[in-house]
């Protein structure tokens, strides 16, 4: 997948739901018999208390079956699941979203456009054979090809060489403020040159070998049923307490079930309801770790609500809380960006104290905040020439977001019309232009991969393809472009504040909710990530018993 910006109903570079080629909270309804949380108490931790004891086998529970396991040709949330174990990237995500080498032993900058990784020694694929500056370049080099999934975190490369027996150097057309978070994802795995170029096509398909270095290597895959990583005995680093993990996947329903009765040992969670279900059942525990995900509204082309102060108007009037407690069972957080703090992978307190300082997005609105927004509606002049045409499909949590769009404008004086489509259909509007011509605003699942805000905003860029109303500021375009080439992370945060400031005054999009990662394990076991760092780093390979 592309390490940018990814809708979890659709991809804007192509078509997906959260379990194909981009994570992030879809807008399952919550069933069964789970108590809604009070969001605002939901207290979100990167990591698990540490496991101290050994486990022969762990069974985990998958969305659905990957398509394949080479992320260069699909990604998908279901194949990293399982890749991020047995796979190593250049850097690694750590639990609080932070990036710090792995497979890169050092980095040096000699200037801002040159990146210089030595590597580390004594790194061993599966088949036994020694990591090599030439594998890594192989695989930097396969990762940036057109056809790629990653191919765009290449675009300010300039050059790849082995410069040493144990060195890849990179330079860049301009600096690149992203690119070592980008080798924390997908675009930094490193696999064996030999065994890749063995398999062919064939490459990430049931019968095939890993051609990776991770704690896990893949010991079978049938196709239908289940995968199975075993640890690896030839690990370069600290053994798995687990020393099989079982992977089957189930739907929702399938999902609580096989958690409830035991049958399954833990899941990601990779909807708010199958979460909601499974909160408070006997013999397991939640845990909320930060994400990137979160809510939104996506003003269209259309032109009912062209003008910002509508779109101003119409945030300062909606229930955040309302969506969040009867459309996510309280798995979702009132929020005033359209980024996760799992975004803030670096000067953390900065951003959290800029979040505070947006105020046109509250979690209830109050008498002022709906006669500020009346005001708004009013300077803006005529009213929209009919009914806002809210977009939404059949899933509770959208059409709770939707209801609430629809109440907020008439406390602001206007109508609001909803349109439902089936979710094949209404993935599509995200992705053409035409098929959303009947919608004045769709709701949308959104997250980005890289742990930094910028990673976001580049979608108001006035050339942006997902920049629907049409927004344009040369001077956001050049801040924009300036952070991304900021190496400095203090510097760079300062920027992206007040990037944030300026999309919120323009309300490009209207950010409705942050939703949590969600791990449901069983209470016997501890230790993997409860952030989103799972789908990029070994989480099995901390997973063991409480105790020993």
């Amino acid at each position: 997948m592309k390490l940018k910006s990814c809708i979890a109903a659709a991809s804007l570079a192509g078509t997906m739901t959260f379990t194909a080629a981009c994570s992030g909270a879809d807008t399952g309804s919550p069933t069964g018999n789970g108590a809604a949380v009070d969001a605002s108490k939901l207290k979100l931790t990167p990591t698990t208390a540490k496991a101290t004891g050994a486990v022969a086998s762990v069974n985990w529970l998958l969305a659905d079956e990957p398509e394949s396991l080479d992320l260069d040709t699909q990604g998908g949330t279901a194949g990293r699941t399982v890749l991020s174990n047995v796979c190593e990237r250049l850097y690694q995500l750590q639990p609080d979203m932070s990036v710090r080498p792995s497979l890169v032993a050092k980095e040096s900058r000699p200037d801002a456009k040159t990146l210089v990784l030595t590597l580390r020694e004594g790194v061993t694929f599966h088949d036994g054979s020694p990591m090599t500056a030439d594998d890594v370049l192989f695989s930097l080099r396969r990762h940036a090809e057109p056809e790629m999934e990653q191919s765009d975190e290449f675009g300010n490369v300039d050059k790849m060489a082995k410069t040493a027996d144990r060195e890849i150097t990179v330079t860049f057309k301009q600096p690149d403020a992203l690119f070592t978070k980008a080798l924390a994802g997908d675009a930094g795995l490193v696999y064996n040159a030999e065994q890749v170029e063995k398999a062919g096509d064939d490459f990430g398909t049931p019968g095939q070998g890993d051609a990776c270095s991770g704690p896990y290597e893949l010991s079978g895959w049938k196709s239908g049923d289940s995968i199975t990583l075993t640890a690896s005995d030839s690990y370069w680093g600290q053994k798995p307490l687990t020393r099989k993990v079982v992977f089957h996947w189930a739907d929702d329903s399938a999902m609580v079930n096989a958690l409830t009765t035991g049958a399954a040992d833990g899941a990601y969670a990779d909807t708010p309801g199958g979460a909601a279900a499974l909160r408070g059942k006997a013999g397991l525990e939640q845990h909320y770790g930060p994400s990137t995900a979160t809510l939104a509204l996506m003003p269209t082309e259309r032109g009912g609500l062209a003008d910002p102060g509508i779109r101003r108007a119409l945030s300062l009037a909606l229930d955040r809380a309302g969506i969040a407690k009867s459309g996510y069972g309280g798995l979702a957080e009132p929020w005033a960006t359209p980024v996760g703090s799992g975004s803030w992978g670096y000067e953390k307190a900065t951003f959290a104290a800029a979040q505070k300082k947006l105020t046109e997005a509250p979690a209830t609105p109050d008498e002022k905040d709906i006669a500020t927004a009346k005001e708004l509606v009013k300077k803006a002049g005529a009213a929209p020439d009919g009914p806002i045409v809210i977009g939404t499909d059949s899933t509770q949590g959208r059409l709770v977001i939707a209801n609430a769009v629809r109440a907020a404008l008439a406390k602001i004086g206007l109508e609001g019309q909803i349109k439902t489509l089936p979710s094949s259909a209404y993935q599509e509007a995200y992705g053409d232009k035409g098929a959303r011509a009947d919608f004045d605003v769709l709701v949308a699942d959104w997250y980005i991969s890289k742990s930094d805000p910028i990673g976001f905003y580049d979608n108001a860029l006035s050339d942006s393809s997902n920049n629907w109303v049409g927004f344009k500021s040369a001077g956001y375009d050049t801040k924009v472009e300036e952070a991304l080439r900021t190496i400095d992370d203090r510097k760079r945060a300062a920027l992206v504040v007040d990037i944030q400031r300026q999309f919120a005054d323009a309300a490009v999009w209207i950010p409705v909710a942050q939703t949590p990662t969600v791990l449901t394990l069983s209470s016997k076991l501890t230790g993997p990530p409860a952030s989103m760092a799972y789908l990029y780093s070994p989480w099995a390979a901390e997973l063991g018993a409480k105790k020993g």
